[in-house]
């Protein structure tokens, strides 16, 4: 019988430090103080300082010689050149998968989906796409579509920019004016994929990742001060 490995300090850490700037309840450029840290998360003091030293290998948080950590600052270049990246891997990634995938791929494939628009009540609900069980729903789709990807290192490429896409998704949710349907966008990359019609599946994951960086260069969350400290 097996059994799921237990997390050490500096692990369950990493996954506190990482959700709480993920959902937002640590601000960008928000400074990180290590006692308090300790403190709050009930972990000693070097598993925080791993906790960070790997989150900040990740890109999550910024080491300030001297001066400890702070989380990673937003920007209109930085979300442009990331969504550029994202696209190009994630989209190599997808084609080598259509052209590998097999009727386990797509079953993969259709169970991520159903199980994802079962979580979310109504196409544009913005409540349901910022629940945990929505975003892990979301984060299984996306992998399942390149899960045929035969290629390791893509795959870890792929992960890095996922989740720091992840960040600016989130903070999006709130700004989605534009009625957005998000169940659509899905449905229409998966239409696409199960027809292993590749240059549509491009096009359409292509468009469904820069609607959100359309989205968020149009608000004024970029202009916004980010915390200091």
């Amino acid at each position: 019988m097996s059994t799921t490995p237990k997390l050490t300090q500096a692990e369950t850490a990493r996954h506190l430090i990482r959700t709480e700037i993920l959902d937002g309840r640590l601000s960008p450029g928000a400074k990180l103080n290590i006692k308090s840290l300790e403190d709050r998360l009930q972990v000693s003091l070097g598993a925080i300082r791993e906790a960070l030293s790997r989150l900040s290998a990740e890109g999550m948080v910024d080491a300030e010689a001297h001066r400890g950590y702070r989380v990673s600052t937003i920007s209109a270049e930085d979300l442009i050149d990331l969504t550029e990246t994202r696209i190009q891997i994630e989209s190599l990634c997808l084609s080598k998968a259509i052209s590998q995938g097999d009727v386990e791929w797509e079953t993969r494939i259709v169970g991520a989906a159903h199980r994802m628009e079962r979580l979310q009540h109504s196409p544009s609900d913005p409540v349901a796409r910022v629940t945990d069980n929505w975003n892990q729903a979301h984060g299984e789709f996306h992998e399942a579509l390149v899960s045929a990807c035969p290629s390791a290192w893509l795959h870890r490429l792929r992960k890095l920019l996922y989740e720091q896409s992840e960040r600016y998704r989130r903070l999006s949710v709130p700004l989605d004016t534009d009625n957005r349907d998000v169940r659509e966008e899905h449905r229409r990359i998966m239409d696409a994929v199960l027809r292993r019609d590749t240059p549509a599946a491009l096009q359409e994951l292509e468009r469904h990742l820069s609607v959100t960086t359309q989205i968020i260069l149009r608000s004024p969350l970029l202009q916004v001060k980010q915390s200091g400290g």
